[in-house]
């Protein structure tokens, strides 16, 4: 690959990481260097990305990104450092890897972690060669302008709005 796309999957809906999963089991099953990282989630292994890391694919877990929504009482200049540093170390070991896939990226934005202008500074000075996937909610309309891929995951139906709490292995 000459150029790396951006990639973008946001919306509402379900299916934002899973089909992120997809992509990278995708890539390295054509031989491609991935790299899986996650951001804002808590890490607690068991999932589909030891999956990812037993079919060889590099993944990292950024559990010090934390979201303000679930840890109201963080301190949100001290978060938006941490998370600077840590997109900074992701662009920088970008050059290596064919695909990198950021999880939760898009929520940085929506849940006022990072500006708006920060993230568009990170997409842009992504390494060319390497493509780039990020997910969650949030997505601005200047970062799905910046992008080459976006969908819109659409929530049409599901059984949570009937009371039907998170099951594992399917929701999570």
């Amino acid at each position: 690959m000459n150029r790396g796309f951006v990639h973008i999957y946001t919306g509402e809906g379900k299916g934002k990481t899973t089909a992120s999963v997809g992509l990278a089991l995708r890539a390295k099953s054509r031989g491609l260097r991935v790299l899986f990282t996650q951001l804002m989630k808590p890490g607690r292994g068991g999932d589909e990305l030891d999956l990812l890391e037993r079919l060889s694919i590099s993944v990292r877990r950024y559990t010090e990104v934390r979201s303000p929504y679930f840890h109201p009482g963080i301190d949100a200049e001290e978060l938006r450092l941490t998370t600077l540093r840590v997109l900074a170390e992701i662009r920088g070991s970008a050059e290596r890897f064919d695909l990198v896939v950021i999880d939760e990226f898009n929520n940085l934005v929506g849940a006022g972690v990072i500006s708006e202008a920060e993230a568009l500074q990170f997409i842009r000075a992504f390494p060319e060669g390497t493509e780039l996937v990020l997910t969650g909610r949030g997505a601005t309309p200047a970062m799905m302008e910046a992008a080459d891929y976006v969908t819109d995951m659409k929530a049409v139906k599901h059984p949570h709005g009937e009371g039907q709490g998170a099951r594992e292995g399917i929701e999570y």
